[in-house]
């Protein structure tokens, strides 16, 4: 990467996957967005600058008396009223620094900015990146580079957003039912979004965008922010009375978190921008640079069981073993042991952190439902919650001091845990040392990492704030495991969903959706999950027929049909199933397989649809030749039939063959009278004009498979 001293030209055109980012680096000024968005072309400096020029507003009345400039790290001195870009100060002085380019450095896909003010004593360092999908991502660093104690409160990166933007879309949610849509207009304030829980939380607005009026999955420019950050965080939109418009984020730093001794650095998360002409595009730009890394999960993704929902702390060897040999019949690949396995573990009151295998629960250890589930063929898992403590435990009466607190008391209690204080290096080393062990020993596959509690007044027994180092912590330990068991694969889950962010599943090779596995509240979780991940990533289970947390009763099909586009699993006492129960869920593995490499490598297309009750959504290959839709419904309409159904993002020239996919004996499936014919449209048809579904009762999901004639 060529370094290049700051001049009155440094205009600057990254480009890749269709998005243009223009950057403002003159005068030796922190990077300035001149252009985010819908790619440019082939630009000259000449046309930079006149660019560039044309995005100054004139001054209006009543405001400073030079144009405002605004940076990626905004600058109160330069004018700006708005989220400043870096808070903080040192015994209440420098509390507005005022930066200078030092050094620029420019490559193809990134911008590094050093800068510094030498009368505040502080050095900073703004990195800008477009990846290879067309995402855009920037962090920065701050260094005390004086005497004394710098405290940061904030560091925030801001992204522009175009003023024709004014609608808000976030996610909601709570225990059961994560990212939950929510829509509002952007008004002057802020739209702020902070997470104090200590985890990326069920409630996360995981990606905050802002776009045109009325933008769907298929259109509509948007432009949309994630923070790539798995403890306390922030996501905003801001409108000032100037007109001007950001989105952005970082870490939200609790009271004195990060002091800065003389020398030292704090560097913030990565803040992902994603423009997209509709949400697809946008939610496409995650997943193929999501699916671009080196350790995106490449083999195909074993159909999974998990025990819980089938046996939850009633490990009895001869049940588990049967419930093994019952998910081999049926082509599971890999199998779960979950929690209840470690010392004093009946119910959850009780033995987190003491990871040892129960001498009473399995007196010859867990060999004997290892080997036996190897010789079944499949791989094994295992459930850990390293980073929770219950107060009736071992771990707790020999190391109370390693429990995290605030002046000396314990917080309120959540499931009866406690949160162990992974900061301190002796708690880390025993975890480290005990999961080591365990995986070791029988040569564990798969990891189940739960973390089942917010962290509330999560501090250091000494007094200190702790979310920050506790997140670092994390990451490292899941990073060490790796390293460790380089074959090693591990599930981001957190009471469900509630820790699903691009910084842990640079260390995790799936997420858990949600404990609800209702699959009408699934089809909403697993459509919205995937703006931000790709459906390889999501664990996606069948359950037993009457759910465990909604207590609604599903047949098998649409159980099965709504996993089947994910990471597909099964959380079902196999022994309660019939015997036709167990026919179709094989039938539907079996057409997992068949379709898994298209579902986990294609373009995910999510259809706008008018009526509520139904939702359209499939897969198209890269090369648009092959494709698998879904027509999910969800309710009773008001009206006897919703209309044509379209099939967008094939190719318009191609002829494509439609064939309906029915598996097992559904109740009353009522055919359109196109079924019987050859069944041959063009792409161009398909997504303009459509085909009429066929009636299907509530909670019916039909599979379509597509391919070029």
């Amino acid at each position: 990467m060529p370094t290049t001293t700051p001049t009155s030209h440094d205009l600057v055109h990254l480009s890749a996957g269709g998005v243009s980012l223009v950057l403002d680096c003159r005068d030796r000024a922190l990077p300035a967005v001149v252009h985010w968005g819908a790619a440019l072309g082939p630009l000259g400096q000449t046309e930079l600058v006149a660019l560039a020029d044309a995005d100054v507003a004139p001054v209006a009345p009543n405001e400073v008396d030079v144009p405002v400039r605004l940076a990626l790290l905004p600058e109160p001195h330069r004018g700006w009223t708005g989220r400043p870009g870096l808070s903080g100060h040192r015994d209440g002085r420098d509390w507005s620094p005022a930066f200078t380019v030092t050094a620029l450095e420019v490559a193809d896909d990134r911008v590094v900015a050093d800068a510094e003010d030498t009368t505040a004593g502080l050095a900073v360092r703004l990195t800008v990146e477009v990846l290879v999908s067309g995402l855009v991502r920037a962090r920065a660093a701050v260094t005390n580079a004086a005497d004394g104690v710098y405290t940061v409160d904030d560091l925030t990166i801001a992204f522009p957003v175009p003023s024709r933007a004014r609608e808000v879309l976030d996610f909601a949610g709570r225990w059961g039912k994560e990212r939950t849509p929510q829509r509002c207009e952007l008004v002057v304030g802020t739209h702020e979004r902070d997470s104090r829980k200590g985890r990326t939380g069920s409630d996360a607005a995981t990606v905050l965008s802002v776009g045109e009026r009325g933008f769907g999955f298929a259109r509509g420019a948007v432009w949309g922010v994630h923070t790539a950050w798995s403890g306390n965080h922030r996501h905003f939109a801001e409108r000032l009375a100037t007109g001007r418009q950001v989105a952005g984020g970082g870490e939200l730093l609790l009271p004195g978190e990060v002091r800065l001794a003389p020398g030292e650095t704090y560097e913030g998360p990565w803040v992902y921008g994603a423009w997209g002409d509709g949400l697809d595009d946008q939610a496409g730009r995650f997943h193929r640079w999501l699916r671009s890394r080196p350790q995106h999960p490449s083999s195909p993704r074993p159909v999974t069981i998990n025990v819980w929902e089938a046996v939850y702390f009633d490990h009895d060897l001869a049940r588990l073993t049967d419930l093994a040999e019952r998910a081999a019949r049926l082509g599971v690949e890999r199998y779960v042991l979950d929690d209840g396995w470690f010392r004093n573990r009946r119910d959850d009151h009780a033995g987190l952190g003491d990871w040892y295998v129960d001498e009473d629960v399995w007196p010859d250890g867990l060999g004997p439902i290892v080997d036996r589930v190897r010789a079944l063929g499949m791989e094994f898992g295992l459930w850990f919650e390293p980073e929770m403590v219950n107060e009736d435990s071992d771990l707790a009466r020999a190391h109370p001091e390693w429990i995290m607190q605030a002046d000396g008391r314990l917080p309120v209690r959540s499931r009866d845990q406690q949160v162990l204080n992974l900061a301190v290096p002796e708690a880390y080393a025993h975890v480290l040392e005990r999961m080591t062990a365990i995986i070791d020993e029988y040569g564990i596959d798969y990891v189940k990492w739960d973390h089942n509690r917010d962290l509330v007044e999560a501090g250091h027994p000494g007094g200190g704030a702790a979310v920050h180092e506790q997140t670092l912590a994390t990451y490292r330990l899941m990073a060490t495991l790796k390293e460790r068991f380089p074959s090693l694969e591990i599930e981001s889950c957190s009471s469900g969903g509630a820790r699903v962010d691009l910084a842990v599943i640079e260390h995790t090779d799936r997420v858990w959706v949600s404990d609800d596995i209702d699959p009408y509240e699934r089809q909403h979780m697993h459509r919205w999950t995937q703006q931000l991940l790709p459906p390889e990533l999501l664990g996606a289970h069948v359950a037993s027929g009457v759910n465990h947390t909604t207590g609604r009763f599903h047949d098998v099909s649409f159980r099965a049909g709504t996993a089947l586009i994910g990471h597909l699993g099964i959380e079902w006492d196999l022994a309660l199933a019939t015997e036709d129960e167990e026919r179709a869920l094989a039938s539907w593995i079996a057409l997992h397989k068949e379709w898994r490499a298209l579902l986990h490598g294609g373009r995910l297309v999510r259809v706008d649809e008018a009526d509520p009750t139904r939702l359209v959504y499939g897969v198209v290959a890269e090369d648009r030749r092959a494709a698998a839709f879904f027509v999910a419904s969800t309710g009773r309409s008001e009206v006897s039939g919703v209309g044509r159904v379209v099939l967008r993002g094939l190719d318009p020239e191609t002829r494509y063959r439609v064939d309906p996919v029915v598996v097992g004996d559904g109740p009353g499936v009522q055919a359109p009278a196109w079924w019987s014919g050859d069944r041959v449209f063009s792409g161009r048809a398909l997504e303009q004009v459509g085909l009429q579904p066929p009636l299907v009762p509530a909670d019916w999901v039909v599979p379509f498979r597509v391919t070029a004639v």
